[in-house]
């Protein structure tokens, strides 16, 4: 009787067992704080598993072209992601456009407010220090803020004094370090870095108008046959998620409910 119904037992729980997944999310290192917290309160309601690679974008569109294993891609740029659905390595019918942001210049520690202008003398603020930003040649927030500096006409006097790193939040993290006086990065990373102890302060907007729409779009890879997927990328659309993603200075362009 025992055996019997410890076998029931077994045979009942096999079906939840079996229903828990693992997906793969490749994420610009910008989302961090909000997909970790996105991620792990969609773990807990479903039991499935999500393992997520930050990095810049352009790094991890590579890494899919070369046949890594991922089922859903979220992009801080939308070029990216259109040479992916040229390649046919996304589905294109899940790709949207979840989110906005916007580029600021940050000081380490406390420092003045400056109005980010033509009239802006970017290379007087700066003096002999160093201006942090992600590569201005391939990661998006790198190639917004070199856009919005041209636009401006302030490139040329400084482009000498640029520290470029791998991506945002490692241009982020030389300013909090101290290793550089100021650098460009998203609202949300100035965002993620008070929760983190409010090492650097943002002295200036960009316009809006002095670089492409920073855009984040998100799409499964073509190679994904995981359904927990498909329902992760519908969690990023929710109304919880949208609360997250606003607390951590992102603009919501989609949200389902």
């Amino acid at each position: 009787m025992l055996i019997r119904l410890a076998t029931l037992l077994i045979s009942l729980a096999l079906p939840a067992s079996a229903q828990a997944e693992e997906i793969t999310v490749f994420a610009a290192a910008s989302l961090k704080n909000a997909l970790d917290a996105i991620a792990a309160d969609w773990q807990n309601e479903t039991g499935n598993t999500v393992l997520i690679s930050y990095d810049s974008t352009a790094k991890l569109a590579k890494q899919i072209e070369q046949g890594a294993p991922a089922d859903l891609f979220i992009a801080a740029s939308t070029a990216w992601m259109d040479r992916l659905s040229d390649e046919n390595l996304i589905n294109k019918d899940s790709r949207h456009d979840l989110l906005g942001n916007t580029l600021v210049l940050v000081a380490a520690g406390k420092a003045p407010s400056v109005k980010i202008s033509k009239d802006l003398d970017l290379k007087a603020v700066l003096g002999d220090g160093k201006l942090a930003m992600a590569s201005v040649d391939s990661v998006p927030a790198g190639q917004y803020g070199k856009e919005a500096l041209e636009n401006l006409g302030l490139w040329a006097s400084i482009k000498a004094n640029v520290a470029q790193s791998d991506n945002v939040r490692a241009a982020l993290a030389l300013v909090a370090a101290g290793e550089a006086p100021y650098g460009i990065v998203y609202a949300s990373d100035a965002v993620a870095d008070d929760a983190a102890g409010d090492r650097v302060t943002v002295v200036g907007s960009f316009p809006s108008d002095s670089h492409q729409p920073i855009t984040y779009p998100a799409a499964l890879t073509a190679a994904s046959t995981t359904p927990a997927a498909q329902a992760f990328l519908d969690a990023l659309y929710s109304t919880s998620s949208a609360a997250v993603f606003t607390a951590q200075g992102f603009t919501v362009l989609k949200q389902t409910r």
